[in-house]
């Protein structure tokens, strides 16, 4: 079984993501969950998600990707619903050896849609991996890191 999990908060206005569910709805192997239709108050039912995900071989994520992340109502469900002790962590492996698939669309072409859209120059990210687990000298050397990769802005502010 396929579960598809869609957020779009404004369906009547996408076109993109509206033919993707309409490819998928009606299909006997997938179970198309709109998000939005089941939870317009943002009062997610995690239980009933849960037991969603259960049967589920393959997940997958169907939403816009605006603004440089899901829809609100997405990343709520992935608050309420991925928890530890249940998704991950000790005993959490309800979702172990599923596949996850994540399907999205984006208003500009590859090109521009980062950063650039608002006429920024893109950086690579700086990612400190681990946070929880990470020992104090790698976290150190992280801020040692940081600070060099910051010192050419902050001497220009300096210069003026």
């Amino acid at each position: 079984m396929i579960l598809v999990l869609y957020a779009h908060p404004y369906p009547r206005h996408s076109r993109a993501c509206a033919a993707l569910a309409a490819a998928l709805e009606g299909r006997a192997d997938v179970e198309l969950r709109s998000l939005y239709d089941r939870y317009p108050d943002f009062d997610i039912d995690a239980e009933a998600e849960r037991a969603a995900l259960v049967p589920a071989r393959l997940v997958a994520w169907l939403h816009p990707f605006y603004w440089y992340h899901a829809p609100a109502l997405m990343q709520l469900w992935f608050e309420r619903v991925l928890t530890k002790g249940w998704a991950y962590g000790p005993g959490g492996t309800a979702l172990e050896g599923k596949d996850c698939l994540w399907i999205t669309t984006t208003g500009g072409d590859e090109a521009s849609y980062t950063a650039r859209f608002c006429g920024m120059n893109w950086l690579e990210p700086f990612v400190v991996h681990g946070a929880h687990i990470v020992d104090d000298a790698s976290l150190r050397a992280s801020c040692s890191r940081l600070a060099a990769r910051l010192a050419p802005y902050a001497q220009a502010g300096k210069a003026k």
